[in-house]
């Protein structure tokens, strides 16, 4: 089987989390609250809405900002990282995650113009 980094993961928003259940998934969203275990944490899409990130192991930074995790959709609609990277404001400009969702909105609508997913031949 193909790992997580090898297989096509579409950016989902939290309103997408339950479409794709046990599939990998690429989320950005600003970090809302790190649990004292450092094990999971909160982000906020560019609606407002909260979805929960679970690590393997425990956070060994602060975590902050805007993130963007690869993981799999847990049953419980959790996300279940393999892997988390920090969005950092890039010379003084902060990243528009309002922006990135009505972009992501658009790509999912009309996915005929925007044909990012390859099919995988097996």
């Amino acid at each position: 089987m193909a790992g997580i980094y090898d297989v096509p993961k579409p950016r989902i928003i939290c309103s997408m989390l339950s479409q794709n259940i046990n599939k990998p998934v690429c989320f950005v969203g600003r970090v809302e609250k790190v649990h004292p275990s450092g094990k999971t944490f909160t982000v906020c899409d560019g609606e407002g809405k909260t979805a929960t990130v679970e690590l393997n192991d425990p956070l060994d930074e602060e975590l902050s900002g805007v993130v963007e995790v690869i993981g799999m959709v847990s049953n419980k609609g959790v996300i279940m990282a393999t892997t988390y990277n920090l969005l950092r404001d890039d010379k003084g400009v902060p990243f528009d995650l309002e922006l990135y969702t009505e972009a992501l909105k658009v790509i999912h609508d009309f996915p005929q113009h925007y044909p990012f997913q390859m099919a995988l031949s097996g």
